[in-house]
């Protein structure tokens, strides 16, 4: 397994990472439980160093809490990422509104390193444009913020190109984060994808939901698979009426998968990683075996005719949200 090296930080990292957001909310709360998780954590740390992937808007600073109390003595095996830009307005309901002023900004990032228990965040997000702000002012407190130390490399989350090269310009653009999978591949698209704006540019991107939220794995048979408050319980791409036109996509994976003898969740991931050296995903999971199969995923060689039949797969039918 080689590792791969997270865009101009000259950090190296296992080519797949871990997103932490499900272990504080989103998916499956009712079975949420913090010490599992931290083993979980410390598991992907094993295989070090290893992206973690968090955000002060998950569960409203819970899951930097938690991967704060995974990190303790074992902060050199892990690239810490997080982001911010995002308000919970109300976490039960994971109301949410955008703040990319400056002052908040810097109030964000001193929090979260209390709560990561960390002297320096490697890789800081803009988590999200505030239409109200405009970005060249949150680009720049995220600067200040390497400048002060605080800081070591800024990143953004679900942006245009043109967005990307308006911030490159005032401060370099380490990675951008956005969805990517088999049912999104968008980022992918010539000459209006993120992804090859990345590449062009010297960045890392870093896929999250790079199992389509868990469809891609085979697991679901439908919405009813899911309790309240689960997001996927109300995801159009989850809904009733799409959803056996999106096992097509799926079972095409299975396919791949049973030549390999892999898992549907290997090969997806796989796939993700195929795009290119720059691309790190980072699949979420909050069980031990899942986490093992996504990291053997590096371990996983598509040949073209893989790759052929997986990108001759239908477009997912319903939106992303």
């Amino acid at each position: 397994m080689t590792l791969r090296v997270l865009g101009p930080t000259g950090l190296s990292v296992h080519p797949v990472g871990l997103g932490c957001m499900g272990m504080s909310w989103g998916y499956d709360e009712s079975r949420r439980d913090d010490e599992v998780s931290v083993a979980v954590i410390r598991q992907a740390l094993d295989a070090g160093p290893v992206l973690l992937d968090t955000a002060d808007a998950y569960g409203a600073g819970h899951n930097e809490r938690l991967v704060g109390r995974a990190l303790a003595g074992r902060r050199e095996d892990a690239v810490v990422a997080t982001k911010t830009g995002i308000v919970v307005d109300d976490l039960a309901t994971r109301t949410l509104s955008r703040d990319g002023s400056p002052e908040r900004i810097r109030r964000c990032a001193d929090a979260s390193l209390r709560r990561l228990g960390v002297d320096v965040i490697d890789l800081y997000y803009l988590h999200r444009v505030d239409p109200a702000v405009p970005l060249e002012e949150s680009w720049g407190a995220l600067a200040e913020l390497v400048r002060a130390g605080k800081v070591r490399h800024l990143g953004l989350s679900e942006v245009t190109r043109e967005q990307a090269d308006r911030a490159h310009g005032i401060h370099p653009v380490a990675a951008v984060q956005s969805e990517l999978s088999l049912w999104t591949r968008e980022p992918l698209d010539a000459g209006s994808g993120i992804s090859g704006w990345c590449a062009a540019h010297g960045a890392a991107f870093v896929p999250f939901a790079p199992l389509g939220r868990g469809f891609l794995t085979g697991r679901y048979s439908g919405p009813a698979d899911f309790e309240a408050g689960d997001f996927r319980a109300g995801n159009p791409r989850f809904a009733q009426e799409v959803f056996e036109a999106n096992l097509r996509i799926t079972r095409t994976v299975q396919e791949v998968a049973a030549r390999h003898g892999a898992t549907a969740a290997q090969v997806a991931v796989a796939w993700t990683l195929a795009q290119g050296e720059h691309v790190v995903p980072i699949p979420g999971t909050k069980q031990p075996r899942y986490l093992a199969d996504n990291l053997a995923a590096a371990g996983l060689r598509l040949t073209r005719q893989d790759l052929d039949e997986l990108n001759a797969a239908p477009p997912a039918a319903g939106d992303r949200y």
